[in-house]
């Protein structure tokens, strides 16, 4: 059995209340979850008030605790976790950003906000208001964006999560990024 069919098992047990297949996937969750806060948060700057380590934790206390969840396999409870450390990273970013009011966000393509950002605090809420908008009118490219940039999946990750190509992710990706730097322009300009 392949280690992503031993997960799905594994959810599946926790889904009919087997508390050993709990403890099993507790580690292993873990450590996808640090792999996955850890490639988002390498992009943060030094010294950022939200460590890889608080992110995971606050993901994974909040995943634990949902009871009510059927996880219908490993793609589903990544893409939930994808979405979950996205709102708690906006989350954060409002926080700071509240003692910051009328800061101006920089303009910048998803693929430099990483580089050239000291304080992604505004970028991070543009792109959450965009990622919205983006959703109401192709929710497949936003999931991707979540999984990409706030899960950070790689492109073959996505495309397991969301069972379609890796073509067609990546296809989705460009157009996505795109679309959220025309809608993100658009909007400081405004």
């Amino acid at each position: 059995m392949s280690a992503n069919q031993e997960i799905t098992r594994l959810l599946q047990g926790w889904n009919d209340g087997d508390e050993q297949a709990l403890e099993k996937l507790t580690p292993v969750l873990y450590r996808e979850l640090h792999r996955m806060a850890h490639r988002y948060m390498r992009q943060e700057r030094p010294g950022h008030t939200l460590q890889t380590t608080a992110l995971i934790n606050e993901a994974y206390i909040r995943l634990i605790g949902w009871k009510n969840v059927r996880w219908q396999n490993r793609a589903h409870f990544f893409g939930v976790s994808a979405q979950l450390m996205r709102k708690i990273l906006v989350d954060s970013a409002r926080s700071r950003n509240y003692a910051k009011r009328g800061a101006g966000a920089r303009v910048v393509s998803l693929d430099e906000a990483p580089a050239v950002s000291r304080d992604r605090a505004q970028d991070i809420l543009a792109l959450d208001r965009a990622l919205e908008r983006l959703a109401e009118v192709d929710p497949r490219k936003s999931q991707i964006v979540e999984l990409r940039f706030f899960g950070g999946l790689t492109l073959e990750e996505a495309a397991e999560v969301m069972n379609v190509s890796s073509r067609t992710i990546r296809r989705d990706w460009d157009l996505a990024k795109a679309w959220l730097s025309r809608a993100m322009s658009e909007e400081t300009t405004a």
